[in-house]
């Protein structure tokens, strides 16, 4: 017998409203039994309001809520299957009440439901493939508007409607293969022999172009999802704390005139216009005998390494000194791909060169600020429209753009490279056109679990175990 899943949908905490979810055979048996006085018949996607008991057929049965009742009749629901929403208010007690009610109602089948076991049966149902599913626990975590708008257009079937077009492009090609398999003698220059300009060879080189140019977009997709991680450096007592607590708006790290003071990394989120970002102040660059002052130093070196973007300030007030041109040296040795450069104090007087700071950083956006007062306002502005700017956020557009934002589509992007550049020099170098075909069809197979076509118990159980319980 076919089983009937419930859970609390909603999050923890109080709340206005708060969600039981139900999936299954039983639904409309349980919005019959745990609704008083519930109407014969019932019609699909029609909210009823009414009280929640534990059995409608007994008059002294206790009230556990007043709620509202919606079932909705599969296939047309989230799973595919018949479900029900009892939407009461947002108590742990009343929610845990009426899901108590609902596992105990006596029906056969009907248990707790699993994380994601909602969205897996949507799956399993043919509501959406696995990448769509896969979007729907992204837009749940989603931080930003940048990172929502990605997952959504990913739930829509935005990169989905994108792997299926690869994919024909590389079918048209394996049947290609297939004929000149059965037929050698057809048409020889189909397979061109080490030649080139092949057809075979063209047609996998364009597919794997677009491959290719999908799997570009991860970078940008793993900064949207987690966050561009900016790493704020210097000396001590340059204002490395003082412009953390600017960009978060808050005084979130302790700021004094003593050097020093940092001997840890600190790292908060935050949206910067829009813009996802992980910012991790440091201790300060410095020789020091200080034992705790010096693994805070070794952290620091740490998360330079890896970070997407290093913030240097300066203490712009005073001249650059031999520990600043240390600090500036470092920097330039790790060959950051995207570093911004800021000037700070200049409310005191600017001592700091900013041609000689280009010339020891020439990849490095500069910026002059005083971090005192309402300059802060500003300075946190300045610097993240710099941000945006080095990372070229506003060049996305999602809605005309699939953006990889998943560890495991990566993962199936490079084997789909990798197995389309093997039948490439296959076919160049005159190797067996079966050989060829074999590794053009690896290719095909990987970009198939993408969306979820042969896909193992293991993958699907990895995938949904990252849910909340309810969705």
């Amino acid at each position: 017998m076919a089983e009937t899943i419930a859970a609390i949908s909603t999050a923890p905490g109080e709340g206005g409203i708060g969600i039981v979810r139900v999936s299954g055979p039983a639904s409309l048996d349980l919005m019959k039994k745990l609704m008083q006085k519930c109407p014969e018949e019932i019609e699909p996607r029609h909210a009823y309001f009414g009280k929640v008991v534990r059995d409608s057929a007994d008059p002294a049965s206790e009230v556990i809520d007043e709620a509202v009742f919606l079932f909705m009749k599969g296939p047309a629901s989230y799973t595919g299957e018949d479900m029900l929403e009892i939407q009461g208010h947002g108590s742990n007690v009343s929610l845990k009440g009426i899901l108590k009610a609902v596992l105990e109602s006596g029906f056969e089948g009907v248990r707790m439901a699993d994380p994601g076991e909602f969205t897996k049966l949507a799956f399993l149902n043919g509501k959406m493939d696995l990448s769509q599913a896969e979007a729907v626990i992204d837009i749940i975590k989603a931080k930003t508007d940048l990172s929502l708008e990605i997952a959504e257009s990913q739930r829509e079937g935005r990169l989905s409607e994108n792997i299926e077009n690869i994919r024909e492009n590389l079918m048209d090609v394996l049947a290609e293969m297939a004929v000149n398999i059965d037929y050698p003698d057809e048409d020889e220059d189909m397979i061109g022999s080490g030649d080139d300009d092949s057809s075979l060879v063209n047609q996998l080189r364009w597919v794997l172009s677009d491959v290719e140019n999908l799997l570009d977009t991860a970078s940008i997709g793993r900064i949207a999802r987690e966050g561009v991680r900016a790493v704020i450096v210097g000396k001590p007592n340059a204002g490395k704390s003082s412009l953390m607590n600017a960009l978060l708006g808050e005084g979130r790290v302790i700021v004094t005139d003593i050097p020093g003071t940092t001997r840890d990394t600190v790292e908060e989120n935050a949206s910067l216009g829009g813009i996802p970002i992980v910012l991790v102040d440091t201790a300060g660059l410095r020789d020091t005998e200080d034992k705790v002052e010096k693994i805070g130093i070794e952290k620091t070196t740490q998360a330079i390494a890896s970070a997407d973007i290093v913030i240097l300030v300066l203490d712009g007030s005073q001249e650059l000194d031999e520990e600043d041109d240390k600090v500036i040296e470092y920097i330039a040795k790790m060959n950051t791909d995207h570093l911004l450069a800021v000037i700070n104090k200049e409310d005191l007087g600017v001592s700091v060169s900013e041609e000689y700071v280009a010339t020891k950083l020439p990849n490095a956006t500069i910026i002059r600020t005083s971090l005192v007062g309402k300059g802060a306002v500003e300075a946190a502005k300045t610097i993240s429209e710099a941000i945006g700017r080095i990372f070229d956020f506003g060049s996305i557009n999602v809605r005309e753009t699939s953006i990889i934002t998943n560890e495991r589509h990566v993962q199936m992007l490079r084997n789909a490279v990798m197995n389309i550049d093997e039948a490439i020099s296959m076919l160049q170098n005159g190797e067996p056109l079966e050989v060829a075909e074999l590794s053009a069809h690896y290719a095909y197979d990987a970009l198939g679990r993408i969306i979820g076509e042969e896909v193992g118990d293991e993958v699907l159980n990895t995938v949904f175990s990252k849910f909340c319980l309810g969705k």
